[in-house]
């Protein structure tokens, strides 16, 4: 469903967008795509995506999401360079566990790093070993609650998230990786949180910011405001989120 659209980027936006229509400001129309990925290609590494039909939905790409955009093949190389860095930043980070998401982009950084991932999941490694495949919200939750302690440290394991940008549409939680909930990102904060993207993945929204989904709409404004979007090796640009 991530690669329909025809639906809004957030419950709240979908209020946004019946509120104009109900005080009588003109919202267009238009036929937007019903589309669905097939996840056994998707496990594959294969990105594609069905075409069921059309619905017809209001024309206001503030809060409807627009079809999701793929480019695997032609960004081969750029996925290389990102990967590359953060397989690196990874490598050099003590005491640390890493929360992998969901998506080809961390895909390609698993497979930089030589570890099994989940591609449609949500995957925990720690000193270059998946420790936890396919985690739940549950588990995760855990993990943060009641740290663990490193025994090369001494020390509680800190954690660093690892997600990816929704071609097309912006998305950085709340699309394809629920596991992530609310309590999850809480502990964790917005400094300890890594998005990876192409800047021709960033270019596709046309000015439009990243969208913050997460279930809970207090968390969601407090992340808001700039990320630091890693986009290469050693190259990273400033991008909104809202």
């Amino acid at each position: 469903k991530i690669h329909s659209g025809v639906y809004t980027v957030t419950p709240s936006a979908a209020g946004e967008v019946l509120l104009k229509i109900i005080n009588g400001e003109l919202v267009s129309e238009f036929d937007a795509e019903v589309r669905d990925i097939d996840e056994s290609a998707f496990r594959q590494g294969k990105v594609i995506a069905k075409y069921f039909g059309e619905m017809r939905v209001p024309r206001d790409l503030t809060y409807v999401q627009s079809v999701k955009m793929g480019g695997r093949e032609d960004e081969s190389l750029v996925q290389d360079d990102i990967a590359a860095y953060i397989a690196e930043l990874i490598q050099d980070s003590e005491n640390t566990r890493f929360i992998m998401g969901s998506g080809s982009t961390v895909d390609s950084v698993m497979q930089t790093l030589g570890l099994a991932n989940t591609l449609l999941g949500v995957d925990v490694i720690e000193n270059g070993e998946v420790i936890a495949q396919d985690v739940t919200a549950e588990q995760l939750e855990y993990m943060l609650t009641n740290p663990e302690v490193s025994p090369l440290s001494g020390q509680p394991w800190q954690y660093q998230l690892l997600v990816t940008v929704i071609g097309g549409q912006g998305h950085i939680f709340g699309r394809g990786n629920q596991q992530l909930s609310p309590q999850v990102i809480r502990c964790l904060g917005k400094e300890r949180i890594w998005v990876a993207a192409s800047k021709q993945k960033l270019q596709q929204l046309e000015g439009r910011p990243l969208r913050l989904d997460t279930g809970d709409e207090r968390l969601d404004q407090a992340l808001q405001g700039p990320f630091s979007i890693i986009t290469g090796y050693q190259d990273r640009v400033l991008y909104p989120a809202l």
